[in-house]
């Protein structure tokens, strides 16, 4: 675990038995260590406890967690999809890059649409926009409206970074 960099805990955590330091080794492999390791810890540790089961009786592979973690990668899906992904990976099983194709859960980059959205949610809230200019954290509320319109889809950095450009922040 040395190789990885990880936190003592984490690597304790994650060696504690064979199986499970197996599966996290063939999470990270070519992969962000810290990112894999907080898949394995928070997400798919959380849901083996929750439903009583060990790292062998995981519904979710290796293979599948670690498709999930190369698509966050490279900003196909956000976090709060790739949570959305696992459940369906969870429950019903197969491959991740073809669930978010079928089921539309790409992450919209598209900084047009996007700022279409956050055109839209400014001019509706006027006395929320004062806000903003003279509080630059009331842009969380521009950024959660927009998130919620986007169904979650919105890219949160390209929100941010349109939001921020609107305010002059």
């Amino acid at each position: 675990m040395c190789d990885f960099a990880l936190s003592p805990y984490d690597a304790g955590v994650l060696v504690a038995e064979r199986e499970t330091a197996d599966y996290f080794e063939a999470v990270a492999k070519g992969r962000a260590a810290k990112l894999a390791a907080n898949w394995v810890i928070n997400e798919l540790f959380a849901r083996l406890n929750k439903e009583g089961g060990g790292i062998a009786a995981a519904p979710v592979s290796a293979a599948q967690l670690g498709v999930i973690l190369d698509l966050i990668a490279d900003k196909t899906i956000s976090g709060k999809i790739a949570k959305d992904l696992f459940e369906i990976v969870w429950s019903e099983g197969g491959d991740p890059r073809a669930i978010i194709e079928q089921r539309g859960m790409k992450q919209v980059t598209d900084v047009g649409a996007i700022e279409k959205t956050v055109d839209e949610i400014i001019a509706k809230n006027p006395d929320k926009v004062a806000d903003a200019k003279t509080n630059p954290k009331a842009i969380g509320w521009f950024v959660g409206q927009v998130m919620k319109s986007s169904g979650g889809k919105a890219s949160p950095q390209a929100v941010n970074d349109i939001l921020k450009k609107k305010f002059g922040l």
